[in-house]
C-alpha cells in the first residue's frame, strides 16, 4: 500500500445498488485519505460506475457482469492487488476476492463467509435495523481508514461536464421549461413493487405542485418506469418527464442537482439529494427508515404506521399494499410545501 516503492493497488468491491453505492462514499473517501498514493480499482455491476463519476474516489472501474466469473477472476489476478475491501455481504464476492489471490480481504463475516476473509467485521447478533452506512464505515476502519466526526455521513456525488450536457439537451428539447426552481419526482425502484406509490398519487401531487406552489415538476425514471413517468406528466403542461431520454444516472444526478426539492420513493436516486444539498421528501413503505438513514438535515421521511410493517418484502405479502396506498397526496404535499415554501414562484413565472 502507500509508502511502498511501487504504487499499490486496492480492489474495492462496491455495493450492487445505487443508493448503497452512494452510502459507501464516506467510507471510500476515508480510505482514499488513508491510502492516497494507491490506485483504487472498483469492481461492480456496470450501471453502478456512473455513481462515482466525477468524485475522484476511484481510479478505474471493472465491470462485473452476471456471466464470465472465470474471466473476471483472471483479470483481477493480473492486477496483483494488495488488499480487497468488500462492501457487499455476499459469499460470492468473498470467493471472487480469494480467486483474485488478494492476500488481505476485508469485509463483514456474514452468511458463513468469515473463513474467506482475513479481516472480519462482525455483524450485530440482533436484528435491530441499523444504518448500512455505519456498516460500510466499519469495513473501511477495519482496512485502516479513520473518520473525523463530520465525515462519517458526508456522502458524495458529482455532476460531470457530460452530465451537464445531457441536462442542457433535456431542457432544450422541451418548449418553455422546465424553469429554475422545479421539483423532482422519482418513483419506482429496483427493490420491488412494494416500494411503489400509486401513479395516480404522483400525478395528483404533480398537479398540486404546479398549481399551488407555482413550480414546474420534472419526473425522473429508470428504463422500467418510463410509462409511469409519461402518465404522471399528463397532469399538466408544466410537468416534464425524462422517459424519452437515453437512460443514464448522470442525467438523473444533473436533474437532482438543479432542483429546489425532491419527492421520491425509497430508491437509489433519493441519495443524490444529500450531496447536492437538495431537500428531499422520501416515501417509505415496506422498508425500515433506519436501514438507509444518512442523517440528512434536509430530509423528511414519510411513512404510514401499519400493523403489518415495515415488512422488508419486495412484493406486499398480503396483497393490499396499505403502507403506500394509505399515504395520502395531502400529507406528502404538506411536506413539499413546508420544504419549498407555499408562495415561491419560479424564476420567470408569470
Amino acid at each position: 500500500m502507500s509508502g511502498q516503492a511501487d504504487r499499490g493497488r486496492i480492489l474495492i468491491f462496491v455495493p450492487n445498488w445505487v443508493g448503497d453505492a452512494v452510502m459507501a462514499t464516506p467510507a471510500l473517501r476515508a480510505l482514499r485519505n488513508r491510502y492516497d498514493s494507491d490506485e483504487f480499482i472498483a469492481v461492480g455491476r456496470p450501471h453502478i460506475a456512473a455513481v462515482f463519476d466525477g468524485t475522484g474516489l476511484i481510479d478505474r472501474y471493472i465491470d462485473w457482469k452476471r456471466k464470465g466469473g472465470g474471466q473476471l477472476a483472471s483479470r483481477l489476478r493480473a492486477e496483483r492487488a494488495d488488499v480487497a475491501v468488500l462492501f457487499p455481504n455476499s459469499i460470492r464476492v468473498a470467493a471472487m476476492a480469494v480467486a483474485a489471490r488478494v492476500a488481505r480481504r476485508v469485509g463483514t463475516s456474514r452468511g458463513g463467509r468469515g473463513w474467506l476473509l482475513t479481516d472480519r467485521v462482525p455483524r450485530p447478533k440482533d436484528k435491530t435495523p441499523r444504518p448500512v452506512i455505519d456498516l460500510y464505515n466499519r469495513v473501511a476502519e477495519a482496512a485502516g481508514a479513520r473518520f473525523g466526526d463530520a465525515d462519517r455521513y458526508r456522502t458524495e456525488a458529482a455532476v460531470t461536464s457530460g452530465d451537464r450536457d445531457r441536462f442542457d439537451r433535456f431542457v432544450a428539447s422541451r418548449d418553455n421549461g422546465p424553469r429554475d426552481g422545479f421539483v423532482v419526482l422519482n418513483g419506482g425502484g429496483a427493490f420491488g413493487a412494494a416500494k411503489d406509490w400509486p401513479t395516480e398519487s404522483f400525478r395528483s401531487l404533480a398537479l398540486k405542485i404546479t398549481r399551488e406552489l407555482e413550480r414546474d415538476v420534472v419526473v425522473t425514471c429508470g428504463p422500467a418506469e418510463r410509462d409511469t413517468a409519461r402518465q404522471i406528466a399528463t397532469a399538466s403542461d408544466r410537468v416534464f418527464h425524462a422517459a424519452d431520454e437515453e437512460p443514464h444516472l448522470g442525467l438523473t444526478k444533473a436533474i437532482v442537482s438543479r432542483a429546489a426539492a425532491m419527492v421520491t420513493t425509497d430508491s437509489g436516486p433519493r441519495h443524490f439529494a444529500k450531496p447536492f444539498g437538495v431537500p428531499v421528501v422520501t416515501l417509505f413503505g415496506p422498508t425500515h427508515v433506519a436501514w438507509s438513514e444518512t442523517f440528512d438535515r434536509l430530509a423528511r421521511h414519510v411513512q404510514v404506521d401499519v400493523d403489518c410493517g415495515p415488512c422488508q418484502q419486495r412484493v406486499c405479502p398480503l396483497g393490499h399494499h396499505r403502507c403506500m396506498t394509505e399515504l395520502t397526496v395531502g400529507r406528502v404535499f404538506d411536506d413539499v410545501a413546508a420544504t419549498t415554501g407555499r408562495v415561491a414562484p419560479l424564476a420567470g413565472a408569470a
